[in-house]
């Protein structure tokens, strides 16, 4: 309701409505890492939404990436429902990281609009990397660049080669079933207790521990489905290489193979973003 009064003293008054529009469909981005985590320093921050975005450069500008100390950090886009960040180098350790969404009423699509407006950080940890030679089967851990142990492992075996290239740990599990129907393997395997696996891809690449094969077969030969085996004991040792290995291991660490006979990881497989010049990934931005 308004009244108004000219320069006369005439009085006008306006009755008006209006209605706050409901959207149809509503969209989230699931994202990794964790608020308030600590991870590697390959972490790639990856939103996974809910529904396809036409308006990538809306919704890409909508979220911002800083950093201290602070470097430049692109988004990419895998297709329509996902966006990835990440710096040109990786992380550097002790860095602390910020990610701002404002997507609360962005149109990612015709009659879709975001319902997040939130605000989270994580924190960089050491420096990690481990270079997995599947020609050598070793595994060599680095930490601030410093050699930490050569370890002896079993690559994927000539028909089922292990990805080349940087893989991120995407996700730690003391003990985990692994069953070869779900990766296209058909009845080959299905082990309910593998322990201290380590995953490296969406596909199914973990590095993990592995207690029935002879233990003279790590660090000689290359005998799993496509995975990285680390000796272990049933229900996972301590003192054990792959238990020695989990527990000085972060979500966000770099795991590269090398001198495999298979391609390089894709890299939408996971975290597989550095397998991709800098320049190609600026490209894959909505905002350039």
């Amino acid at each position: 309701d308004a009244v108004a009064r000219d320069g006369h003293n005439r009085r006008q008054a306006r009755h008006t409505t209006f209605t706050t529009y409901v959207p149809e469909e509503r969209f989230i981005g699931y994202f990794k890492p964790e608020n308030r985590s600590t991870v590697g320093t390959g972490m790639i921050i990856s939103f996974n939404f809910n529904r396809s975005i036409e308006h990538r450069a809306e919704v890409e500008r909508a979220i911002t990436v800083s950093s201290d100390p602070a470097v430049e950090v692109v988004g990419h886009w895998f297709g329509d429902d996902r966006l990835d960040f990440r710096p040109k180098e990786y992380w550097k350790a002790g860095t602390r990281v910020t990610v701002k969404m404002k997507l609360r009423d962005v149109q990612g699509a015709a009659g879709s609009y975001g319902i997040q407006d939130k605000t989270i950080g994580f924190t960089i940890g050491r420096s990690q990397i481990s270079t997995v030679d599947a020609a050598e089967h070793t595994m060599e851990v680095r930490r601030d660049g410093r050699l930490l142990s050569t370890l002896p492992i079993s690559a994927g075996a000539p028909k089922t080669k292990t990805y080349n290239g940087k893989m991120v740990v995407m996700e730690l599990f003391d003990v985990t079933r692994m069953n070869g129907q779900t990766v296209g393997f058909g009845g080959e395997y299905d082990i309910p207790d593998v322990p201290h696996a380590m995953r490296l891809t969406s596909s199914g690449t973990f590095l993990h521990g592995n207690y029935w094969l002879s233990p003279d077969t790590f660090g000689t030969s290359n005998m799993s489905h496509g995975c990285v085996g680390l000796r272990d004991d049933k229900g996972g040792g301590s003192d054990t290489p792959a238990g020695w290995f989990f527990d000085r291991t972060l979500i966000g660490d770099v795991v590269e193979v090398v001198n495999s006979q298979d391609k390089t990881v894709a890299p939408d497989n996971g975290l597989g973003g550095w397998n991709m010049s800098w320049a190609d990934w600026v490209a894959g931005s909505a905002l350039v």
